[in-house]
């Protein structure tokens, strides 16, 4: 490792050097609005860099390019985004006038998902954006709705830690989590990486944009990612003034209220604070309690210090804390699948000798009478600190975070009201701290990159409980000798106490070059060299039940819970790397082509191993690396003024993927983890957007993916095939979980412009959709795990303006669509399964002020 860090350091000590003996432009200029005042705040970013300024009060800025020509793109929050290329240097302060207006078209959109500014047209990588105005207005307030806009995207949550989040149905293994394997998507908010999936569930705190970035990132972020990354950034401090509120009511009890306030705190430094809390009734009927469930219940503080000590250095200090205490998530029974157990070993045929039925058999009648509380409680918080500091034509980042998520939960993982499980809930404590040095720069007029080097590490104390109750003799019944079953007390408070622990820790360096060789033609190569040590200890004790010397009863008692423990580690190095190369036809056609070697580090089990004559199969305590192989094509184009039309092409090979079994083994209560010998993943994406007029908008996305098990010998059997003679199947060439063959979104918005309580803006009324095909549920494809496909419909209309007063009406699902959102069977596949619900029909109306 030490070897490793003085590499990089020298690496990056030479491109300092380097970079600062040329020669620079300096260009001033003064900024003003169309009634000829100053604008002070507005940011100068020299295109393609991170090299930026800031206007002063009098609208003065200067910047400093390597050498002529370069371009300069301006921006400020409510007006028009300006790129202005300077051929030569100006005698006098070079006069600049920006528009009133709101950035409708993508192709104006600037990222910096490259680690410079650039117009996301210019980006040779699969990306959409969604700004923070565009989330606000269709009410994407955590990423389960941003899927609707980006329909690459895929987000299944039976519970926020039960959370997976994929991107061309690549990412996370389908089912309940393990917490012993990495994320396929990266997760950042202003550079921090978010190592928990349970992010996602999260609202959304002061959001500027997302940039959605598709395909292996492993050289340009810190974090290697297999399959995308979503690059989230909020709004910073401002030295000049400014307050936004906003709060929403809907049906169902509603309520979402959200602040932002921020301004000088003294000549160099600034400060914002934001707050955003969200509440609502369930959406569900507990008949047994007599109340709703699968509330929401969501607060967040998010507060930013920013200190420059000179022009050239910015100093952020950031501090975030969110809490989630609803009373939901439960499931409800969706159907029963006959098994290939005995006849007594059927779902009906155990809750007929139990006297027990459903409370329905219509899964959207949203009724359940299940008697374990639900309860799904976790904080996540954290606090960074981000230097950027401008050398040579270079920036310099250090981003340093401290990070914890702690989850305290409580499920029914029965489904129904009998008390099968009494108790099942897997408590969670992580930390992880993050370290990221990075270097952005032009070395010279042909050749720019970025290199850095990142840290994380990590560990995850995991305190589980699982308690059957008074009806677990008859559905873990295995034989005919019911009398023995049914000893009373047998198994009543028998569980197991689990005590797992994961420590893992990765280091990498990484790299990416621009080499234009031409003007319209660039090649650029990147690499990263990664190190991954994990270790886990996990230790499962069986307590409780009847106290028994009766050989005869503990063989019951075993066959439901045994005891376990393993301990288990290793460590791993990887090369990988890209390679793109892109080419610009014309200013309107931006052609590339990506070869990507990426991979997934080595998994780790901690939710119990099947057994094997008895005892655990410790071979499957390891889960070996993903190594992922991905080509890409690309072209992104502007077929006339105001408009955008982008395709893209791919193919994704992994060997060993990781995927989750979920067991029929009881005692392997959360499932466990495995390898597939190999999937693909091909498919394409088309996105598009055209201004018609100055009133009409259209946009629209669509995805075709085509995943496969291209083998995959040991598959866990579908549900309807437990009880059979053999314990795995081979499910070589059939589809992967949640790869819909088809996704789209369409949308459009007209706007006019209207005054309201003396405030200028746009009256508008905009409806968009989602659809998705039908797509497996389960590890193994089962015909009752199949999610049929769906489409939904939201509509929004209002008045709205970028200072003072906005008001708007929106509608979700307006057409009251019944879906399912994921379908998973119960513990010990009984045979019957639940559903995650979509929401059914809310309405409701958002006021804002802005100052």
């Amino acid at each position: 490792m030490k070897t490793i860090y003085t590499k990089t350091i020298s690496t990056i000590t030479f491109i300092l050097i380097f970079t600062t003996s040329y020669s620079q432009s300096t260009l001033e200029g003064v900024l003003k609005n169309e009634q000829d005042s100053p604008i002070e705040g507005v940011n100068v970013v020299l295109k393609g860099t991170t090299t930026n300024s800031t206007s002063d009060v009098n609208g003065k800025f200067t910047i400093e390019a390597k050498e002529l020509p370069f371009t300069i793109i301006v921006q400020y929050a409510g007006f028009n985004t300006k790129e202005i290329k300077i051929t030569e240097l100006p005698t006098s302060p070079l006069q600049i006038v920006i528009t009133t207006g709101e950035e409708k078209i993508l192709s104006e959109v600037v990222v910096s998902s490259r680690r410079r500014i650039e117009k996301v047209q210019d980006v040779p990588i699969a990306i959409s954006v969604i700004t923070g105005k565009q989330a606000e207005q269709a009410g994407a307030f955590n990423v389960n709705r941003i899927k609707e806009l980006v329909p690459s995207v895929q987000l299944y949550s039976s519970n926020p830690r039960n959370t997976g989040i994929n991107i061309r149905s690549l990412g996370s293994p389908f089912g309940l989590t393990n917490d012993g394997i990495e994320p396929g998507v990266g997760f950042y908010v202003d550079g921090v990486y978010y190592a928990r999936p349970a992010a996602t569930t999260l609202d959304f705190i002061d959001l500027e944009r997302i940039e959605v970035l598709r395909g292996p990132q492993g050289s340009l972020f810190g974090k290697n990612t297999t399959s995308g990354a979503f690059n989230i950034t909020t709004r910073k401090p401002s030295f000049t003034s400014g307050a936004d509120f906003e709060v929403s009511y809907g049906n169902y009890q509603y309520l979402q209220a959200k602040a932002s306030i921020t301004g000088p705190l003294s000549q160099k430094i600034a400060g914002r604070l934001s707050f955003s809390g969200t509440q609502r009734d369930g959406l569900i009927e507990n008949i047994a309690t007599g109340k709703s469930t699968n509330t929401l219940n969501n607060q967040g503080i998010r507060g930013q210090i920013l200190f420059t000590p000179t022009e050239n250095t910015n100093i952020t200090l950031a501090a975030d804390i969110t809490t989630q205490r609803p009373d939901g998530y439960a499931q409800v029974v969706a159907g029963v699948a006959p098994t290939n157990r005995a006849a007594y070993r059927q779902f009906n045929a155990i809750i007929a000798d139990l006297n027990y039925q459903l409370p329905s058999l219509n899964a959207f009648d949203r009724k359940i009478d299940q008697d374990t509380p639900w309860r799904s409680g976790q904080d996540l918080g954290g606090v960074s600190l981000n230097v950027d500091t401008k050398i040579g034509i270079g920036t310099l980042t250090s981003t340093t975070a401290w990070r914890f998520w702690n989850w305290d939960p409580s499920n029914d993982r029965d489904f129904t009201g009998l008390q099968v499980l009494a108790k099942s809930q897997n408590p969670a404590k992580h930390k992880q701290f993050t370290q990221e040095i990075r270097y952005a720069g032009q070395l010279n007029s042909k050749l720019s990159g970025v290199v850095g080097v990142f840290i994380i590490d990590q560990t995850v104390k995991i305190d589980g409980t699982e308690e059957s109750g008074n009806a677990q003799w008859r559905f873990s019944q295995s034989t005919t000798n019911t009398a023995l079953w049914k000893t009373p007390g047998l198994f009543e408070g028998y569980g197991i106490h689990t005590n797992a622990k994961i420590h893992s820790t990765s280091a990498a360096v990484f790299g990416q070059l621009d080499w234009a060789i031409t003007d319209r033609l660039h090649v650029l190569p990147g690499l990263r060299y990664n190190y991954d040590n994990k270790d886990a200890d996990y230790d499962r004790k069986t307590y409780g039940g009847l106290q028994t010397n009766d050989p005869a009863l503990i063989a019951l008692k075993k066959l439901v819970y045994t005891d376990q423990s393993f301990v288990a580690g290793a460590d791993d190095t990887d090369f990988s790397g890209n390679l793109t190369v892109t080419y610009k036809a014309t200013d309107k056609i931006n052609a590339y082509a990506t070869y990507a070697k990426s991979y997934k580090p080595i998994g780790v089990n901690v939710a119990g191993l099947p057994t094997v004559s008895g005892q655990p199969a410790l071979d499957l305590a390891v889960i070996k690396p993903e190594d992922v192989n991905h080509y890409e094509l690309g072209i992104k184009t502007s077929p006339f003024k105001n408009s955008i039309l982008n395709l893209t092409l791919f193919n994704t090979e992994i060997n060993d993927f990781q995927t989750n079994v979920q067991a029929a083994e009881l005692g392997i209560n959360r499932g466990y983890l495995a390898n597939a010998n190999k999937v693909r993943v091909k498919g394409a994406e088309l996105d598009a957007s055209i201004i018609i007029n100055h009133h009409f908008t259209i946009n629209g996305a669509a995805t075709y993916t085509d995943g496969k098990y291209v083998k995959f010998t040991n598959a866990p059997l579908p549900l309807e095939e437990t009880g059979s003679t053999v314990s795995f199947k081979d499910v070589s060439g059939t589809d992967l979980p949640g790869a819909s063959k088809w996704a789209g979104s369409l949308g459009g918005e007209y706007t006019k412009t209207a005054k309201f309580f003396g405030n200028t803006g746009k009256f508008f009324v905009a409806v968009d959709g989602y659809a998705r095909s039908k797509f497996s549920s389960s590890p193994s494809a089962s015909k009752y795990l199949i999610v049929d496909g769906y489409a939904i419909f939201n509509t929004r209309f209002g008045f709205r303006t970028s200072e003072g007063s906005s008001v708007y009406f929106w509608g979700r699902n307006i057409l009251n669509k019944d879906y399912y959102e994921q379908l998973l069977p119960a513990g010990g596949n009984s045979g019957h399964y639940a559903g995650v619900l979509g929401d059914q029909r809310t309405i409701g109306i958002t006021l804002k002020y802005a100052l």
